[in-house]
């Protein structure tokens, strides 16, 4: 989990987490003021902390990394931040067991008045929009968040990335 300032959401996305679904819940923390930290230490997860703010791509590339390094062999990335279903953890892990997919992406909008009504500012909303149509048009893909805070990887996929 990446996590700048995650605790007023943190303990709402862990505790909708499928039982016996993940060995190891890793939080990289990017220099929280909010107590993230604490919070994340008292409910047992492991906390790398940066020394100073890496920005989002930078958290990013320390969860994988970690995760990569201690052998997992499936990888979720999933921000505390209550945008997405963490639910269904479970069933993107299943379906990379499975074979049936390399790489899972959620997406926090499935509908314009879910992610509204779900606290996305209009003006974000609109923005990842159209920034996901122009991705989709130039890479030749159709997904519905480009800019997803829920992925899941084989490992194999993940080392192929050069991040």
């Amino acid at each position: 989990m990446p996590a700048y300032n995650a605790a007023p959401t943190l303990l709402k996305t862990l505790s909708d987490l499928p039982a016996n679904v993940v060995d190891e819940i890793i939080l990289v923390d990017d220099g929280s003021t909010d107590g993230t930290i604490d919070l994340a230490l008292r409910e047992g997860l492991t906390v790398i902390q940066h020394k100073q703010n890496r920005g989002y791509g930078g958290n990013q590339k320390t969860c994988y990394e970690y995760a990569l390094n201690h052998g997992a062999e499936y990888i979720v990335m999933l921000h505390p931040d209550y945008q997405y279903d963490s639910r269904v953890v479970g069933i993107a892990v299943q379906l990379l067991k499975l074979g049936i997919c390399d790489v899972v992406m959620g997406s926090r909008i499935r509908t314009r008045q879910e992610a509204l009504a779900g606290g996305m500012p209009a003006w974000k909303y609109i923005a990842n929009r159209l920034l996901t149509i122009t991705e989709n048009i130039a890479l030749g893909q159709n997904l519905g968040d480009f800019h997803s805070g829920f992925r899941a990887y084989r490992r194999e996929v993940l080392e192929t990335i050069p991040f």
